[in-house]
């Protein structure tokens, strides 16, 4: 290790390392990588631009799943193309205030993002436990409300994370043994004390994440309280059958971002490469994904896309 990695209270770049172990098939690694982030900008652009123009899609549903995808087309874009040009190019580098400002983006959309899947779940309970009151309480005034809370939530509370790591000493080293710039690769290479900045982040962790999720579980007991009330297996069926993308959307998301979070801070013992795979899931299978997921189950999404398609292929 250098002088200079030893001594610098504030490194001018970090080196990313890509995935340790790994380094031999970086470029073999990328070709799916790259389909996914492609896949990602279809299907997410596709979704914006059919909701947006069918008037019958102005549903608080699918109001809430165009911010999602917003903050889906956001995140991977701002993660994805230093990832491509690390596995094709070997470019490492990446300047102090670009990670910091990367390591918000990543972290403050996740935020977001477990935000808007919370607000779809709130929705899904409207429309099955008071479907008489679904438009009244869910007006465009509110949906806008909903949405403004969860970025204003997503963008506060991450906003003292590169201010907290800004001064910081980084005496370790200057490189990051991930693909990206992420809170707790950072925090490791830090001299300092960062009991409290770890606090923080654990905090913040559970007041987003970790409560939504808590309420979605909550609002999902209450669905189904109030579909088996029912006595109609068919209807049963019917209503749940409304649910299954939302259901599909939650797995996809919290799944990787779970075990990512718990590898990271108690999984001492799981091999780096696994971890920073799992990482990388967790940015780019989500946001493929949702669009497919409501691809596959709306059918005037669907009708619409083929439709996109065959127009973008003329």
């Amino acid at each position: 290790m250098s002088a200079h990695n030893r001594t610098n209270i504030q490194p001018i770049t970090f080196l990313l390392l890509g995935i340790p172990g790994m380094e031999a098939f970086h470029v073999w690694i990328s070709i799916p990588f790259f389909f996914v982030y492609l896949l990602s900008l279809i299907g997410n652009i596709a979704l914006l631009i059919i909701i947006k123009t069918d008037h019958k899609l102005h549903e608080p549903m699918y109001l809430f799943l165009c911010m999602l995808s917003g903050a889906d087309l956001i995140l991977t874009s701002s993660t994805l193309p230093k990832i491509l040009s690390l596995f094709w190019f070997n470019d490492r580098k990446i300047y102090f205030e670009a990670c910091l400002t990367q390591m918000y983006l990543i972290h403050s959309l996740s935020t977001m993002e477990s935000g808007f899947i919370l607000a779809m779940a709130f929705d899904r309970y409207i429309a099955i436990c008071i479907p008489l009151r679904h438009s009244t309480i869910l007006t465009s005034t509110v949906i806008v409300s909903l949405g403004l809370t969860v970025v204003f939530r997503g963008t506060v509370l991450l906003s003292p994370h590169p201010f907290l790591l800004r001064w910081l000493s980084y005496c370790k080293t200057n490189i990051i043994s991930h693909t990206y710039c992420e809170f707790m690769a950072l925090i490791k290479l830090v001299c300092n004390e960062t009991k409290t900045h770890r606090s923080y982040s654990l905090i913040v962790a559970f007041l987003t994440g970790g409560l939504d999720f808590i309420l979605i579980i909550c609002s999902y007991a209450l669905i189904l309280r109030t579909v088996f009330n029912v006595p109609s297996k068919a209807a049963h069926l019917k209503t749940l059958s409304t649910c299954v993308s939302h259901v599909w959307v939650i797995l996809v998301f919290y799944t990787p971002a779970f075990f990512s979070f718990l590898t990271h801070r108690f999984g001492h013992h799981v091999a780096p490469h696994i971890h920073i795979l799992v990482a990388n899931i967790y940015l780019l299978i989500p946001p493929m994904m949702n669009p497919i997921i409501y691809g596959i189950k709306t059918k005037r999404i669907r009708e619409r896309f083929l439709k996109f398609l065959a127009i973008k292929c003329v």
